[in-house]
């Protein structure tokens, strides 16, 4: 996109004008909430809409794995569109297709039909995240540009995390179509007030007839066949299952051949340009890590509340409430910080803040619940808040107006990505960590240990008034699943501090980055 594409936003405007470019970019943060909300809504009820499309446990994940890979795909594609259609158009194009395709869904009467309108729901929606971070950049400035980062982040963690909860219980009230009814109203009134009130650029339609059909199939087979590895790969034993090796054949091939195509062509689908900024290049490592921690630990503790504690979506919720809480109550903290402190200083304690947090969980027990998690959950809410301000306004803060649509979805993927990466390390870590943790156990309960034999005899004698049947088997098998029951405990807070370690040796690389000195890409939006 040329600079002279982009309006003049230095120039004044009237009160009227402000106030609808804030209510449009308001609209812009509502669709994006919804696009990332239902990459999560959906997983804390697969199990009712695999009953009511009469589909196999295997077969439903396909619900949610055809929305991530279409989504991923379109991620760093928005950037060519956005040039292309312009801004205004595109967003609505997008909430417009993810709100048609949300009621397709609710109405999909088989699986096959579900996963298409999934894909395309995904596909269409996808392009409203990225959208936002460029245009936060260009149309605000100043103390109003950190303000908006701050809500922009605030969405971004929020969302993953109320997802599971607000999927739980609009199935129990209602049932599993609303998952998707919910979209309808909303994006329909964020594609309308978006084109009534956004209008920050102007379209280039000669970039159509330059349009890379050969690379988008690129993309689509490298970060398609990325996405479907991660998310299959832990299932069915990697590279061992013949779909997953070819999965990983053909993004491997293909992204040698998009990155190929798009360091040699003059107008590449995805530019890759915006990576020769340091702080660019830095800050999206660390964008990566945010994904980590943003979708990694949403995904574990619920995971053990669910397995461990036996918690329903709305006590799952209600104790996942915590993070976002704090993340609201500290967020406009952070902001006003922010524009105090060297955000190096705030990258180094936000990620370091998550750290500790992340530590502080992995002492889980089999009777850990709200109060035992009230501290790490709040603290991890705070460092992701404090950490991804920072790495916005370094990553996306000092680019040209003229690169920063194609850099926010480079930026978006790679957040993304780390959030796909962190779901297939922690399901693959805790699979391999309980078995290991299991055997380890079986050992300490032989028949050959007095402490395990004594347990047994009393837990015999308890049992016997009110069991009807084999005793002493009835025993045995609730010595089994106490010792599976220690075994995942033990192997979730393994992962934990795998994941806390990692937040400990990237803090420092906040230094890397040069001091950012933030680029007036907006204007007088306020």
């Amino acid at each position: 996109m040329s600079d002279a594409a982009t309006r003049d936003w230095d120039a004044p405007a009237s009160p009227a004008a402000v106030r609808r470019r804030f209510i449009g970019f308001m609209a812009m943060v509502v669709g994006m909430f919804m696009a990332i909300l239902d990459i999560q809504i959906v997983s804390a009820s697969i199990a009712e809409v695999q009953a009511g499309l009469a589909a196999g446990a295997d077969e439903a994940s396909w619900v949610q794995t055809s929305y991530l890979i279409a989504e991923i795909v379109m991620i760093p594609l928005s950037g060519f569109l956005s040039r292309m259609l312009s801004t205004r158009v595109l967003f609505v194009i997008s909430a417009g297709g993810f709100t048609v395709f949300s009621l397709a869904c609710a109405m999909a009467s088989n699986l096959q039909a579900m996963i298409i309108f999934r894909a395309c729901q995904g596909f269409l929606g996808g392009a409203m995240i990225p959208t936002v971070f460029a245009s936060a950049f260009l149309m605000f400035a100043g103390q109003q540009r950190l303000k908006m980062s701050v809500l922009i982040g605030l969405t971004a963690t929020m969302a993953p995390t109320i997802g599971p909860t607000l999927g739980g219980w609009l199935t129990e009230a209602l049932s599993w179509h609303w998952l998707f009814l919910i979209n309808v109203p909303i994006g329909a009134a964020v594609a309308l007030t978006v084109w009534l009130c956004i209008d920050i650029d102007k379209p280039e339609p000669g970039l159509f007839a330059r349009f890379d059909w050969v690379g988008l199939g690129l993309l689509a087979g490298f970060l398609g066949g990325l996405e479907y590895v991660m998310e299959e790969g832990p299932r069915w034993e990697w590279l061992a299952d013949a779909s997953i090796r070819n999965g990983a054949i053909l993004s491997a091939v293909c992204c040698v051949g998009f990155f190929w195509r798009s360091l040699t062509r003059a107008n590449p689908l995805v530019e890759l340009r915006a990576f020769g900024n340091r702080n660019f290049a830095i800050g999206s490592l660390f964008s990566f890590c945010v994904g980590i921690g943003l979708y990694g630990s949403v995904y574990l503790v619920p995971l053990f509340l669910g397995r461990v504690r036996g918690y329903n979506s709305l006590q799952i919720g209600e104790t996942m409430f915590i993070t976002g809480a704090v993340m609201f109550v500290v967020s406009p903290v952070i902001a006003r910080v922010a524009q105090k402190v060297d955000l190096r200083l705030m990258m180094l304690v936000g990620f370091l803040t998550m750290a500790l947090a992340v530590w502080l969980t992995a002492s889980l027990t089999n009777l850990s619940g709200f109060w035992e998690m009230a501290l790490p959950l709040g603290l991890r809410g705070a460092g992701t808040m404090c950490a991804m301000l920072a790495v916005n306004q370094v990553a996306l803060g000092t680019l040209p107006p003229s690169m920063l649509k194609g850099a926010s979805g480079l930026y978006n993927l790679t957040r993304n990505l780390g959030g796909a990466v962190a779901l297939a390390a922690i399901n693959t870590l805790v699979q391999d960590r309980s078995y290991l943790h299991r055997a380890q156990l079986n050992e300490a309960v032989t028949w050959g240990r007095t402490g395990a034999t004594q347990f047994i005899e009393t837990l015999t004698l308890a049992l016997t008034p009110r069991f009807q049947g084999d005793v002493d088997l009835a025993a045995l098998r609730r010595v089994a699943a106490m010792v599976q029951r220690e075994a995942l405990v033990l192997a979730y807070n393994d992962v934990l501090v795998l994941m806390a370690l990692l937040f400990l040796l990237v803090a420092p690389l906040a230094f890397l980055v040069r001091r950012p000195r933030i680029a007036p890409g907006g204007g007088d939006a306020h």
